[in-house]
C-alpha cells in the first residue's frame, strides 16, 4: 500500500503510562488511566488501555458488518449490537490479550446473522490485525 491509500491517520500520546493519562493530538481524545487492584494498582477514577481497545474493537467490528450489510443489500433489520470484552493474561514478564466479541443482530436468521460476523471479521481493521496474533471468541447472541 501506498499513502495515497490512507483513509485516516491519528495521533495519541500516552503520558504516565497505565497511571497516566493518554490524549489525541487534536484533543479529542483526553483520558485519565488508572492501574486496576487486581493488577497491584490502586484502581479509583480512570480508565484502562484494554477498556479502551474494547471500545475500539466494538465500534469497528459493528462498523464491518454494517458496511457488509449495505453492500449486501440487507434488507433493514433491528439494532445491532457489540461489546468487546477484553482480558490482560499473564504470559511469564509478558502478557497476552485475550478477545471476545459479543455480537446480537436482531431481526436476521442466524444463518443471515452468521454470515455478516464472518464479513466484519474478514472487513475490520483490528479483527484482521489481530488474525494470527490473538483468538477471538465471536459469540452470536440469540435477539
Amino acid at each position: 500500500m501506498t499513502t495515497s491509500d490512507l483513509l485516516y491517520q491519528t495521533t495519541a500520546s500516552a503520558h504516565g503510562g497505565r497511571a497516566g493519562h493518554v490524549d489525541s493530538e487534536d484533543k479529542q481524545l483526553n483520558v485519565r488511566l488508572s492501574v486496576p487492584q487486581g493488577m497491584g494498582g490502586k484502581g479509583g477514577v480512570g480508565s484502562t488501555p484494554e477498556q479502551l481497545f474494547a471500545g475500539a474493537l466494538a465500534a469497528c467490528f459493528e462498523s464491518a458488518m454494517g458496511a457488509a450489510a449495505r453492500a449486501e443489500s440487507y434488507e433493514e433489520f433491528g439494532v445491532m449490537q457489540v461489546t468487546a470484552t477484553v482480558g490482560l493474561l499473564s504470559n511469564g514478564d509478558a502478557h497476552d490479550l485475550q478477545v471476545a466479541l459479543d455480537i446480537t443482530l436482531p431481526g436476521l436468521s442466524r444463518e443471515k446473522a452468521q454470515h455478516l460476523v464472518d464479513r466484519g471479521a474478514e472487513i475490520c481493521a483490528y479483527t484482521r490485525a489481530l488474525k494470527g496474533q490473538v483468538e477471538i471468541d465471536y459469540r452470536l447472541q440469540d435477539a
